[in-house]
């Protein structure tokens, strides 16, 4: 069975990406940062590998990508799902508020992005999946920063697809509208109604429903597909 390393894997869509994977039969590495004893509890329950890994440092994309080498020899599947996001008014984002979203949304891509490849392109397969987020796509007011990491995201991937695809290798994009993470942990009850009722679905969604576009991505039935975005925001991006 193929395997996948997840990023991000601690929490929200990365855990239940690790858990679909998992169920799958998939030989499932979780990465994580700071969230050592979710990842933990995440292992028990799953049979996935924790894999501590800063997507956003350079040798410790190296050091994670060395362990799963020496464990299963590469990585069939790459889920980038770590990332960042936070409210500020634009003239009130700093210099090092910028750059370290870019690092963790942006760079942490490519980073583990560049480790994966060379293992795809000898055995000419593989699956890269990116996830950005559907302000990438619209623009988010009080986050330009996020938004415009996440539009980067999507450049990568578009730009990747057509590099990758004549090794067999494809590249796609789960851009999500308001699901139900720690990333809208801010929102009062008054303010996630409000939002619901705006979304055409009539609700925020939860972590399986872009858990389950990302392992449709990652399996035969979507080797036809190479560049795309798809959207689980309940419609607001109609």
């Amino acid at each position: 069975m193929k395997n996948v390393f997840v990023t991000g894997a601690s929490g929200g869509i990365g855990a239940a990406a690790v858990e679909r994977f998992a169920a799958a039969g998939y030989t499932v590495f979780a990465g994580y940062n700071d969230g050592r004893r979710e990842a933990e509890e995440l292992s028990r329950r799953t049979g996935a590998i924790p894999v501590r890994v800063d997507v956003s440092s350079e040798g410790s994309v190296t050091v994670a990508f060395r362990f799963i080498e020496e464990k299963a020899g590469g990585v069939d599947v790459l889920v980038n799902c770590a990332g960042i996001a936070a409210i500020r008014l634009f003239d009130e984002i700093t210099v090092d508020e910028w750059d370290r979203m870019f690092a963790v949304n942006v760079r942490g891509t490519f980073l583990t992005s560049r480790a994966a490849v060379p293992y795809m392109i000898r055995r000419k397969a593989g699956k890269i999946i990116n996830v950005s987020s559907m302000w990438g796509i619209t623009g988010a007011s009080c986050e330009v920063h996020y938004s415009a990491s996440k539009a980067a995201v999507i450049g990568m991937t578009k730009a990747l697809a057509r590099e990758l695809a004549p090794s067999g290798i494809t590249v796609n994009c789960v851009a999500p509208g308001a699901i139900e993470t720690r990333m809208i942990a801010h929102m009062s009850e008054d303010d996630r109604k409000e939002f619901a009722e705006e979304i055409p679905l009539g609700r925020l969604g939860e972590p399986r429903d872009v858990a389950g576009v990302i392992l449709f991505l990652a399996s035969s039935d979507a080797d036809y597909i190479t560049g795309s975005v798809i959207s689980p925001d309940g419609g607001v991006t109609i």
